[in-house]
Parts: structure tokens; sequence; C-alpha cells
């Protein structure tokens, strides 16, 4: 094998493990990122310091998603954050064409017939936010204090399944983590598994 191929090899799986290491942990700072939204602002993770940040993965599709926002769950839930002044980042990371890949009239559309109530909605097409967190479902939520470090990785709530008869039985762990850090508190449960359909990367 070339000297020059072997360095090659050698440069990609440091930059793959690179990549491996780079995973979002809780309590570390919460990696930073910028996107658009559908209505052309942009917006950078770092600029919203000093704030509580949520993102929340989504695909307005996606039957576990469409459980959370027809019930009106999420948007229930972002509407209480969002009045205590938390941003809320909903992020849809799937790839052009894509179930879900809603185009910014569809995004509003789909906003104003669920009453959501995030702070914006943003688009990541090619993947590199999604990535950069590790995000795995829709929905895939996580906290990020005023400090820029992550609070919580998971789940909404603590039953996977599409039935909105479960929302009432569930601890719903976001606004559990919203009122610890409200009081000053840890966090209780900081990981949890994601349920949702796969994000279509």
């Amino acid at each position: 094998m070339k000297l020059k191929t072997l360095i090659s090899l050698l440069a990609a799986s440091l930059g793959l493990a690179s990549l491996a290491s780079a995973r979002v942990e809780i309590g570390a700072a919460a990696p930073d990122f910028t996107l658009t939204d559908i209505d052309g602002h942009t917006h950078r993770l770092s600029d919203y310091r000093g704030k509580t940040v949520i993102l929340e993965w989504v695909n307005p599709e996606c039957p576990f998603v469409v459980k959370h926002y027809e019930s009106g769950n999420l948007p229930k839930t972002q509407e209480a954050a969002t009045a205590e002044g938390v941003v809320w980042l909903l992020i849809n990371s799937a790839h052009p064409e894509a179930q879900g890949d809603y185009s910014a009239d569809e995004a509003r559309a789909w906003q104003a017939s669920t009453g959501a109530a995030a702070s914006a909605y943003l688009r990541d097409p090619d993947g590199t936010v999604g990535r950069l967190y590790d995000a795995k479902t829709t929905p895939h939520l996580f906290i990020i204090t005023a400090d820029g470090s992550l609070a919580y990785d998971g789940a909404i709530d603590s039953i996977r399944s599409t039935r909105q008869s479960d929302i009432e039985k569930a601890e719903n762990y976001v606004t559990s983590a919203l009122d610890a850090l409200r009081r000053g508190e840890p966090v209780a449960t900081t990981v949890t598994l994601p349920y949702g359909c796969t994000i279509k990367y």
C-alpha cells in the first residue's frame, strides 16, 4: 500500500473516531450550531446563552409526533415553557423529499393546525445538526441550561406508544426536568431512550 494512501486512510479513521467521541454528554457543553428557520432568520445556539433551550427533533408525519401534537401534549408543554422564557427550537433533519420534509409553507400550515407553540422551526436537510447531537427519533428532545450545558437527552415521556390515552398516565420527562431547573435542583432523570420514528437522514 502506498504511503499516501495509508496516510489518507489513517486520517479518515481518526476523523471517524473524533466524530464518535463528539457525542453530547449530560453536564458537558452542548455543541454550538447555526440553522435558518422557515422565515429566513438565523439561529445560533450560543446566542441564547442565559436562557434554557429545548431542541425537539420533529417529523410532522411520524405517528408518534402526530400523537403528541393532535392530543395537544407537545403544544401545551411548549406553551408553558416558552411563557417562562424557554427557547424551544423544532428541528427537522429529514433529507430532501423524505417523509416529513415539509416546505416552509407546509411547516407553517402544520404548526397552525396543531397549535404548535415553539419559538422557531428549523430545517437541517443535510442532517449535520442531527448527527452532531446524535438525534435518533422523532420526537427526540434535548434540554440545554442557561450556562450552555446539556441537562436532558431523550424521550418526551415514559410510555412508548402512539396511543393518546397513554399521555395522562406517563411522566413528561421534559416538564419534570424544567420544574427541577426552575427550582435550582438537579434533574432526576437526565437520559432516557427516545422513541418514535427513525430520523430520515
